[in-house]
């Protein structure tokens, strides 16, 4: 029978399914493929062998008409396409017995001749010898029969379902492959489960047993279940004993990779690449890569490999042969794979090692990328390594000569250089003369003026300035800088300009809690304390008299050369009003005065001629009990003036009782002279009256009772 070699399997129903994973159910869904209609198998046989079974006269072309009216027929009985694998199966079933029958026909055909046949009469069919047939089929006796049978059965491969076996490829007919085990009947696989498979007749592959018979006696086999779980085989091995396992990226996913390993699909993360970052994982998707399983799901037959893990166990065995042969000040060859704010790292050829940002450069740097650059090869040395934590300590600036060491012999004390700033502390500034040559300028050799220096706000990195050496210490390799003796010191000629008792005009530059700073001139300074501002005001901070960057007028107080201090005095511009003020305020007068500030203790009180004075709270209380309050005007009384401590007290509670005082004072004095009035004027009476009557008597006795009702109030 001719095989029809364009004949497309997906189109027979024989296309394999693919499976993404072998999943605990997958086992079952292997087991429960596909299993044709195999009602008519039967009977369709046993009309192919009917009618195949040759006749006593049959001829070899007799046998092959047979066989294609047997095809035939089961070409009509396939028009049911869910019986189209069962008609195959019974085309090939067909094919084989012809091919058998044909053989046997021919050696039978020549003993039948021989055979007895002079009784034959009737029809051809009729006078065939079938005695002669059933005495063939009979020359064996039933124990020969047993014991041929046992024989076979002994030569017959044992299977056991569910077990992967070896089969050996016996033939390739019409898109399907006949596979041969041993076994008492042949397994039959689609050839589209081979597709990742070249093979031909001979060829040895490796099928897992489902069944050892179906219901129509044939074994079932699998070709695609027989990879998945070598697949799961081979992944379980590699994750237990560490082999490697190869694999072809088939597609990207979120975080990875998914690496199709032996039919089973795997995950591999992005960070399990390679050693170093990857960002386009497109690139990786098609090829085939070694992998090492890191992790496995059993239940769910999963893996996650690494590509990474067989790099770092390549350089594993690297960097222990290069640490193997450091030492220190060993000159190496790097490429700079890293860079960070604190250094960088090289790739030393296997093994990674460290670079500092203090040893790239003998000067400042204020980030590795002002050196260095990503793929950049460079020579370092060796500075340090530990073995047991694998860590190398790498340096640049160690290969060239020290700038100490090569500096200028004509920078001495009392020369003149130049530095950048490189870089500011509350005590100074650093100005690098050269790369890793630097002096510090003090905030003390800033400014001839005593008056606070702030580092930060008087340089700035990166600027220029000009400074002489003050002292150089090429051994301890130090060296110090003073920019204010680039100038005369000014203190040098001080009794001359601002001698004591002079005028001056000069700008603030700073304020304290005690006092003003005020800079006359450049390097000359001095300071006005709180109490020589004004005569007659009491400041709780200067800011309340001036500002900084005013403009404020002084007179030297005194200067004090040896320790370069000058004090100045604002309030000695004017007379001290305090001579007069003892005049016009003395103790016990009262003045009207307006309360400017307050707190828990007492207030301040602006009295006339612009004169503050000082009242304790408890002598603030009006007369209705509550306290003065601030812009508030009162009358007060004077109980303490100083004029030595320019101090003045005043009260307005003693002012309220005085005149309390005064008031009742007023009423005993109108209420005596009210009495005397009476005591005259009633001996006028008497002297008028010689004789007195009963009803005078009686006036006079009311008259002396009223008088004595007054004494008496006047003594309470």
């Amino acid at each position: 029978m001719q095989v029809d070699d364009d004949k497309d399997p997906q189109k027979d129903g024989t296309e394999e399914t693919s499976t993404d994973k072998l999943t605990p159910e997958a086992n079952e869904s292997i087991e429960a493929q596909a299993t044709p209609d195999t009602e008519e198998v039967t009977p369709a046989i046993t009309e192919t062998q009917s009618k195949v079974k040759p006749g006593p006269e049959a001829t070899d072309e007799d046998v092959a008409q047979a066989t294609d009216d047997a095809e035939d027929s089961l070409d009509d009985d396939d028009e049911d396409e869910d019986n189209s694998r069962s008609a195959k199966v019974i085309r090939k079933e067909s094919t084989r017995v012809s091919v058998a029958l044909t053989e046997e026909v021919k050696e039978e055909a020549v003993e039948i001749d021989e055979a007895d046949t002079s009784g034959a009469t009737g029809t051809a069919h009729d006078a065939f010898a079938w005695d002669a047939i059933a005495k063939i089929d009979n020359r064996y006796s039933q124990e020969e029969r047993e014991a041929m049978e046992k024989e076979y059965e002994a030569s017959m491969t044992n299977i056991q379902e569910a077990e992967i076996m070896s089969a050996k490829v016996s033939a390739i007919i019409d898109g399907d492959v006949i596979l041969d085990l041993n076994y008492k009947s042949d397994g039959l696989l689609p050839l589209s489960e081979f597709r990742d498979q070249d093979i031909e007749v001979g060829s040895t592959v490796e099928v897992y047993v489902e069944q050892q018979e179906d219901d129509r006696g044939q074994l079932v086999l699998s070709r695609r279940k027989a990879k998945l779980l070598r697949a799961w085989d081979r992944i379980r091995d590699s994750y237990a004993n560490g082999t490697v396992i190869n694999g072809k990226v088939i597609s990207k996913t979120k975080g990875g990779l998914i690496a199709d390993c032996g039919g089973l699909e795997t995950f591999l993360p992005g960070s399990q690449i390679d050693i170093k970052p990857i960002v386009d994982y497109d690139a990786y998707v098609g090829k085939t890569m070694e992998f090492k399983v890191v992790k496995i799901n059993e239940t769910i037959k999963n893996a996650v490999v690494s590509h990474k893990a067989l790099i770092e166990s390549d350089l594993a065995e690297q960097r222990e042969a290069i640490i193997a042969s450091l030492e220190r000040g060993q000159v190496l060859e790097g490429i700079v794979k890293n860079i960070t704010d604190f250094g960088a790292f090289l790739d030393l050829g296997g093994v990674d090692g460290l670079l500092y940002i203090t040893d790239i450069s003998w000067g400042r740097i204020n980030h590795p990328s002002d050196v260095l650059e990503l793929n950049q090869k460079v020579n370092v040395a060796v500075l340090d390594f530990d073995e047991n934590k694998k860590r190398i300590s790498l340096g640049l600036k160690q290969l060239q000569p020290h700038p100490w060491e090569v500096l200028d012999d004509s920078i001495t004390e009392g020369s003149t250089v130049e530095g950048r700033v490189v870089n500011i502390e509350d005590y100074g500034a650093f100005l690098e003369i050269m790369p890793g040559v630097e002096g510090l300028v003090h905030v003390s050799e800033v400014s001839w003026s005593n008056q606070p220096i702030n580092a930060r706000e008087y340089f700035t990195v990166g600027e220029t300035r000009n400074a002489k050496v003050v002292t150089i210490d090429r051994d301890d390799r130090k060296m110090s800088l003073s920019i204010k003796q680039m100038q005369q010191d000014p203190w040098d000629n001080i009794y001359e300009n601002f001698s004591v008792g002079t005028r001056h005009t000069g700008k603030v530059k700073n304020l304290t809690p005690y006092g003003v700073f005020v800079e006359l001139n450049d390097g000359i300074g001095g300071m006005i304390h709180i109490s020589d501002l004004s005569w007659t005001k009491r400041f709780g901070h200067p800011s309340e008299f001036t500002k900084v960057g005013e403009d404020i007028d002084v007179v030297v107080l005194e200067v004090d050369e040896h320790n370069r201090k000058m004090s100045l005095g604002h309030k000695q511009l004017e007379e001290n009003p305090w001579d007069s003020f003892e005049s016009v305020f003395p103790e016990g007068s009262y003045h009207e005065a307006t309360v400017l500030r307050k707190d828990d203790r007492g207030a301040i009180v602006q009295m006339p001629y612009g004169l503050e004075a000082y009242a304790p709270i408890k002598l603030m209380r009006k007369e209705d009990g509550s306290i003065a309050e601030v812009d508030e005007t009162l009358t007060v009384k004077v109980i303490e003036f100083d004029r030595d401590q320019k101090k003045l007290m005043v009260s307005h509670s003693r002012y309220v009782n005085d005149i309390r005082r005064e008031a009742k004072d007023t009423v005993v004095r109108e209420r005596r002279e009210e009495r005397e009035t009476t005591r005259k004027a009633v001996k006028q009476t008497n002297a008028s009256n010689e004789r007195s009557t009963l009803g005078d008597l009686s006036a006079f006795e009311q008259l002396r009772e009223q008088l004595n009702n007054e004494n008496d109030d006047d003594e309470k």
